[in-house]
């Protein structure tokens, strides 16, 4: 498989597209092998030497687009950096055409300047972070976890930080305009406790199930309870899916009733400027019932890889006989792919341990897209010739590094 140089480090456009000709490339050259073209003579008649040729290939080729894809993450995330900002801006303006069409006929009032003032003063900040880490995902880069990966929780706990830092600048401006006595009596009441115990409740909250789940996955991940891979690069729907790009139920309803939740309190901010929003307690309690849920679903999800049964695979009309050098051998059990390495790259990265021999083990391609092999409960290989006549132990390794328990074999002379 040809593949063109990669283009300069500083040529954003350049990675992105130089990423997607490897891609392109790759799964031309997967479904052209699956077909059964382009293999060299001298294999056609050894179905393992074409098998294990077919996976040399495909694995090379995928170490490639795996470079190519690790170009292009900083790219992406400097491109993310600069519609962030743009993103920003376009919040306040937006904010100013709405504060221009409703003061029609209702008149502009301080607390309206106010609210410009404080968007203005958050979108600035922002753009100073963003600046700051602008090869990191601009404002982003707080929101991006230890696996390259955009995170529900500390999205989430972000979104109602940021409410909450509007809300008390709104406030404080407000309260700096103000002259008369009574009026800024009233406004300091309502920075009181009493009125903010619901915003500050969702937020304490939140907050803590972002500080929760990161400890814990982490501390999992450490002690090989949980498999975790390190994606290519963020992506913008991370807060609703899992490691393998499916949505999640637990992540989607953490985003959707938090984001019902704090669309709330905005409004009730802007109902009524003159006082922290607080969400209604039973509004509280769904957040929390929601945040339960979300911290419980990442303390049990994942798992090490579980070997259940190795059996010799037999051709039809072969004999039934022990395990020897030469025979293909199939592992049955679950957790053999964690999620998030689906890719060829992560699957030739599965190993099986015979004995003291670690065996790749082979990719085997479908035409159309996909890989028979290795699967998230298959595994086959063949057993190495390096391997001694006698008991053995196998343990899969997968690409999350995590190995599985031993299962003992026997093979014979």
């Amino acid at each position: 498989m040809s593949v063109q140089p990669a283009p300069p480090g500083d040529c954003p456009l350049g990675a992105r597209a130089a990423h997607r000709s490897a891609v392109r490339a790759f799964r031309a050259e997967r479904d052209r092998l699956a077909a059964g073209h382009g293999i060299p003579e001298a294999l056609a008649y050894s179905p393992e030497a074409t098998r294990q040729w077919i996976s040399d290939e495909l694995t090379a080729a995928a170490h490639t687009v795996a470079d190519r894809a690790r170009a292009a993450g900083p790219a992406w995330l400097a491109l993310r950096a600069q519609r962030t900002t743009v993103l920003l801006w376009s919040a306040v303006l937006a904010l100013l055409l709405g504060q221009a069409l409703t003061a029609i006929g209702a008149g502009w009032t301080l607390p309206r300047t106010a609210a410009l003032l404080a968007a203005t003063v958050l979108a600035a900040l922002l753009t100073c972070v963003a600046w700051l880490h602008r090869r990191k995902g601009g404002a982003l880069a707080p929101l991006i976890g230890a696996d390259n990966r955009v995170s529900t929780s500390r999205t989430v706990a972000a979104g109602w930080l940021l409410l909450a830092a509007y809300a008390v600048l709104t406030l404080a401006l407000t309260l700096a305009g103000t002259g008369d006595g009574e009026d800024r009596a009233a406004l300091r009441a309502g920075l009181g406790l009493p009125d903010g115990a619901g915003l500050l409740t969702v937020t304490a909250l939140t907050c803590a199930v972002a500080l929760w789940t990161g400890q814990a996955v982490a501390h999992r991940v450490r002690h090989f309870r949980t498999q975790k891979i390190r994606a290519h690069r963020p992506r913008a729907l991370d807060p609703l899916t899992d490691d393998s790009g499916t949505i999640s139920f637990t992540a989607a309803q953490y985003v959707l009733v938090n984001t019902a939740a704090v669309v709330f309190a905005a409004v009730q901010l802007a109902r009524d400027p003159y006082q922290l929003p607080s969400p209604p307690w039973a509004l509280v309690v769904l957040v929390a019932v929601s945040g339960l849920g979300y911290a419980a679903a990442k303390l049990t999800e994942g798992g090490r890889p579980v070997i259940q049964s190795v059996v010799r695979v037999r051709e039809p009309g072969g004999p039934h006989s022990a395990i020897r050098y030469g025979d293909e051998l199939e592992i049955r059990g679950s957790g053999f792919v964690p999620p998030g390495a689906e890719t060829a790259d992560q699957l030739a990265r599965t190993l099986v341990r015979i004995g003291d021999i670690l065996v790749p083990v082979p990719l085997v391609p479908v035409a159309g897209g996909g890989f028979t092999n290795p699967s998230d409960t298959v595994l086959r290989l063949p057993v190495p010739a390096e391997l001694d006549p006698g008991p053995a132990d196998i343990q899969v390794i997968t690409a999350a590094g995590t190995e599985s328990g031993r299962y003992p074999i026997t093979v014979a002379d």
